[in-house]
């Protein structure tokens, strides 16, 4: 038999070693011995005295177990290499542009080029770059806020954006991953394991994708096998048999349904899953981090609250799926993700999910970092309200969630966010009536308040959301038309042109101005025929109706405003003392006119009249607006005691100052003004950014005095010209009358008799040009 030496065992000190240091082995003669002390033993076997054998056990590297002071210097949070095959990427991902992005691709494209051309040439393009890049900040906030659902779908399937470990990494303090599920396998498309976070412990479970094509053929693409499910099981048992809270990370289209996962049970795994997560007494938070397909998500996300990222969806089937059945082609899957309910936003309004975490824009890939801290917020502000909960509690929570999930009120009205999904005929055009009968409840309102003449007018905020909705209803309406008449393709096909042509810096190409030009006149020719024709008009009629109203209510509340700002700047002390003293020497110098006055008090009554015009100034300057100061001499006076226009040329003057204003703004919405002021604007933004830039001043100049001679010449040739001239040779003919009339207390010459022609022309005709 063998038999070991003892002579060189330090037994004493065996009592002093730790548990962890003993082999639990029954081999013979060595149980209860310490490791450290056989790290020194000497093993001597003999047999009949003939032969020896002596092995010296090497001693090995000891490691803090489970998690060693610095496992792997690449990696943040101290993950264990030799447990985990997740490693750092050698490479950089390539960046990878999805459809719909293509048009900040080209800002960029240009971006690059103007910084290339600079390093080339030394030249200062500064301006040009700067430009650039607000534009592409704009662009990228304009299609990040307006996402379709296909496009949510293809960034929650961004090959590169952030998986579960990289989140798991970046909001973890410690983090050790636990493998196999017991029987037989390890499923790398569901890791698992259990991590600190401000050191609370969680036991993590989610689906895991690779980050480029091997690690995805490893992975499965994140569909698990019934092995994954059954991993994720045995680790809720023992986090439920710990204490330790649950969290879930959902990415899957779904679970893998091959053959040899049919026959292991995989619907068996997931309804185990299911009916399992249903009775577990821990906190249980789901996080849907890119797409949740199917029961492959369900599996892992019976939860007492789901989250989802702003750009993830959750399906039951996938829009490509979808499509296939119902339309019978998977081109129709973007109608098939809008049908489906599948985003974020949806979700939540229909219960099924509980939250929204927010992405950076350009979604979760365009910053990992911020996005893992998000979701890090988001689990400890939900765990902290688990922690208050026992676990009776929690059963029922977890529930009463699921409970709650598509519950309708039989006979209620649905709600306004709900009609958005409904089908354009119903949600468009279904509410006619109900639409006209508003808007003649707010012209009544608005009649009656003139006539009352009390300021109980309508608010500013119902005319605005009254004319908000009639400018959707109208966008509706004229897609309807177009639709109708056949030119939808055509006129999407010029809004992409005009768009493109737009975003360039240079004045838009006069062969594409001819061709919206034609195109807008062949669509106005044809509008005619639409059906919806007389709808259309009637909708513009309202809000136009509603417009002026508006602009009525803005300048009633602007001109008491005004007024009563002007009130308490001429009330105050100073300039009441001032006032009150000019009329008391005023009233003491016996003058009947102000010519009678003496030089000292003329000047006077001129300094105080200047002052009040100031503080009148400073009244409108501090409300953003600009006066125009006018000073009437004695002899305008005069000229308005003994001559007032009748009521007919007054009628006439506004009647042709509001078709000026019209023609104007005609004028400025034509595509070639368009853009000229869209240029100015550019050319105005750079001036201020380098003042005193003579060359920058001079083509702001040359653009205004462009945009003035276009609307100079389109006036000339409206006949509004020949209406002012008309107009001057009335008022002319009344002046005359009128001095006939008069008792010759105010006489002018020829010449005062043209200037005063001349003054009222300007009163009058002026302003609308302006």
């Amino acid at each position: 038999m063998a038999s070991m030496s003892h002579s060189s065992l330090a037994l004493g000190g065996a009592s002093s070693a730790s548990a962890s240091d003993y082999l639990r082995s029954s081999t013979k003669g060595v149980n209860g011995v310490p490791l450290k002390t056989l790290g020194r033993a000497v093993f001597t076997t003999t047999r009949r005295k003939s032969l020896a054998v002596t092995a010296r056990l090497k001693k090995g590297k000891k490691f803090d177990h489970p998690w060693p002071a610095n496992p792997d210097p690449n990696v943040k949070g101290g993950v264990l290499s030799y447990l985990s095959e997740f490693k750092p990427l050698g490479d950089t991902q390539k960046p990878v542009t999805l459809d719909f992005e293509k048009p900040l691709v080209e800002l960029e494209k240009k971006i690059v080029d103007v910084r290339k051309m600079a390093n080339e040439t030394g030249l200062d393009f500064t301006e040009q770059i700067i430009t650039l890049e607000n534009k592409y900040r704009q662009a990228l906030k304009d299609l990040y806020t307006h996402l379709t659902p296909i496009q949510r779908v293809n960034i929650a399937r961004h090959p590169n954006r952030p998986t579960f470990l990289d989140h798991i990494h970046n909001i973890t303090d410690k983090f050790m991953e636990l493998h196999g599920d017991r029987a037989g396998y390890d499923d790398p498309a569901i890791v698992t394991g259990i991590g600190t976070i401000d050191g609370k412990r969680y036991m993590f479970i989610g689906h895991q994708k690779g980050r480029n094509t091997k690690e995805n053929i490893m992975r499965n693409f994140g569909m698990p096998t019934p092995h994954g499910y059954r991993k994720a099981l045995r680790m809720m048992y023992y986090a439920d048999h710990h204490g330790f809270p649950i969290v879930t990370f959902i990415d899957t289209p779904g679970a893998y349904a091959d053959l040899k996962s049919e026959e292991l049970g995989q619907g068996e795994a997931i309804a185990n899953n299911l009916r399992t997560m249903f009775g577990l007494k821990v906190p249980i938070l789901s996080i849907v981090i890119g797409e949740g397909g199917s029961g492959g998500a369900l599996a892992i996300g019976c939860a007492n609250k789901m989250l989802m990222l702003e750009n993830a969806v959750f399906y039951v089937a996938s829009p490509e799926a979808c499509a296939a059945i119902l339309w019978k082609t998977s081109k129709a899957a973007p109608e098939a993700a809008e049908k489906l309910r599948i985003t974020s936003k949806e979700l939540v309004k229909l219960n099924v999910a509980d939250g929204i975490i927010p992405e950076p824009l350009g979604g979760a890939h365009a910053d990992p970092s911020w996005t893992s801290q998000q979701i890090k917020i988001a689990i400890n502000e939900n765990m902290n309200e688990f922690g208050k909960m026992s676990g009776e509690e929690l059963l029922k929570h977890r529930m009463a969630k699921y409970r709650k999930i598509g519950v309708f009120i039989e006979g209620e009205e649905i709600e306004p966010s709900r009609k958005i999904n409904m089908k354009k005929r119903e949600a468009v055009f279904s509410d006619s009536r109900k639409l006209q009968g508003e808007v003649d409840n707010l012209k009544e309102q608005i009649m009656k308040a003139k006539e009352t003449s009390s300021e109980e007018e309508p608010s500013s905020e119902v005319l605005n959301e009254m004319i908000e909705k009639l400018k959707s209803e109208i966008d509706d309406e004229y897609t309807e038309a177009a639709r109708a008449v056949g030119l939808e393709e055509r006129l999407t096909a010029m809004r992409e042109e005009f768009s493109k042509a737009s975003a360039e810096e240079h004045l838009m190409h006069p062969v594409l101005i001819e061709k919206i030009e034609k195109l807008k006149e062949e669509f106005n020719t044809r509008l005619t025929d639409a059906p919806n024709y007389d709808s259309l008009k009637s909708k513009l009629n309202m809000l136009r109706d509603f417009s002026r109203a508006k602009a009525a209510s803005e300048a009633t509340s602007m001109r008491k405003e005004i007024n009563k700002r002007f009130q308490e700047a001429v009330n105050r002390p100073e300039i009441r003392e001032k006032v009150e003293a000019i009329k008391a020497e005023v009233a003491s110098s016996g003058a009947s006119s102000f010519e009678e006055l003496p030089d000292e008090l003329k000047e006077k009554v001129m300094k105080t009249k200047g002052e009040v015009e100031a503080e009148m100034a400073g009244v409108l300057k501090s409300m953003g607006l600009e006066l125009e100061a006018v000073k009437p001499n004695l002899k305008d006076v005069a000229e308005q005691q003994t001559f007032a226009p009748s009521e007919n040329l007054q009628e006439k003057y506004e009647k042709l100052n509001q078709e000026i204003n019209e023609k104007i703004a005609e004028v400025v919405r034509t595509p070639q003004i368009k853009s000229m002021v869209e240029l100015l604007k550019v050319e105005t933004a750079k001036a201020s950014q380098t003042p005193g830039v003579t060359e920058a001043s001079q083509k702001i100049e040359a653009l205004e005095q462009q945009i003035k001679q276009k609307i100079a010449e389109t006036l000339s040739m409206s006949g509004l010209q020949e209406k002012q001239e008309e107009l001057e040779k009335e008022l002319a003919a009344a002046r005359e009358l009128a001095a006939e009339e008069s008792d010759g207390s105010v006489k002018e010459d020829d010449d005062d008799d043209e200037d005063s022609s001349e003054s009222g022309k300007s009163e009058i005709i002026n302003p609308s040009f302006a």
